[in-house]
Formats: C-alpha cells, structure tokens, sequence
C-alpha cells in the first residue's frame, strides 16, 4: 500500500461549504458537478476542466495537488484517492469543502 500518493481534482464549491467564497447553492455544485463527471466520462480532458471550472487554487496548475501521504487530506478525499489506481477516476466525492472529482496521478 502506498505512504504516498499523487493527484488532481477539481473542486467545486457552494456557500457554506468550509472555506468558500461560492455563492452557488449546494444543489447548483452538485448539479454542475455531476455534468462536469459525465464530460469527462466522455472523453474530456480533467486538466482543462480544472482551469475552467475548479474553485481550488490548483485550477492555475491543470488540478494538480502534487504528492501527499496519508492525514494531509480529508478522510473522504483521502480514502477516495488513496483506493484509486493510478490513472484512475473517482466518481464525485463530497467532503466538508465541496464536490470534487480525483484522478490519482502517481
């Protein structure tokens, strides 16, 4: 089992999700969240995704979080990344922050 891992995702936001400036409601980022999965079920490139729609500062870098073990994220984050290959795609996965879709690069 891997200590350390690498990843990108984009997140999306809502007002109220913790420390968010979104004003879109829970429903809308979920919403555009689901239709971001299926573009990118499609064939769409996360990386481009990332820089148009990603709240996280990581948009300005294709989504990319770099390398982190384990603790650095939140559990459901970490577990969802944590039990991808790589290469692989989550589904949408809800954490305190927002919706985020994760590809587990390294």
């Amino acid at each position: 089992m891997a200590d350390q891992i690498s990843a990108s995702h984009i997140l999306l936001m809502y007002a109220g999700s913790e420390r968010s400036s979104a004003t879109r409601s829970k429903e809308e980022a979920q919403a555009k969240i689901v239709d971001i999965e299926k573009q990118l079920q499609d064939g769409a490139d996360l990386a481009a995704l990332a820089r148009k729609h990603s709240d996280c500062g990581s948009a300005a870098a294709d989504g990319d979080l770099g390398t982190f073990g384990r603790g650095q994220m939140v559990k459901p984050f970490e577990d969802a990344a944590f039990g991808l290959e790589v290469g692989g795609m989550s589904g949408v996965v809800e954490t305190p922050f927002g919706y985020h879709i994760i590809r587990r690069t390294g």
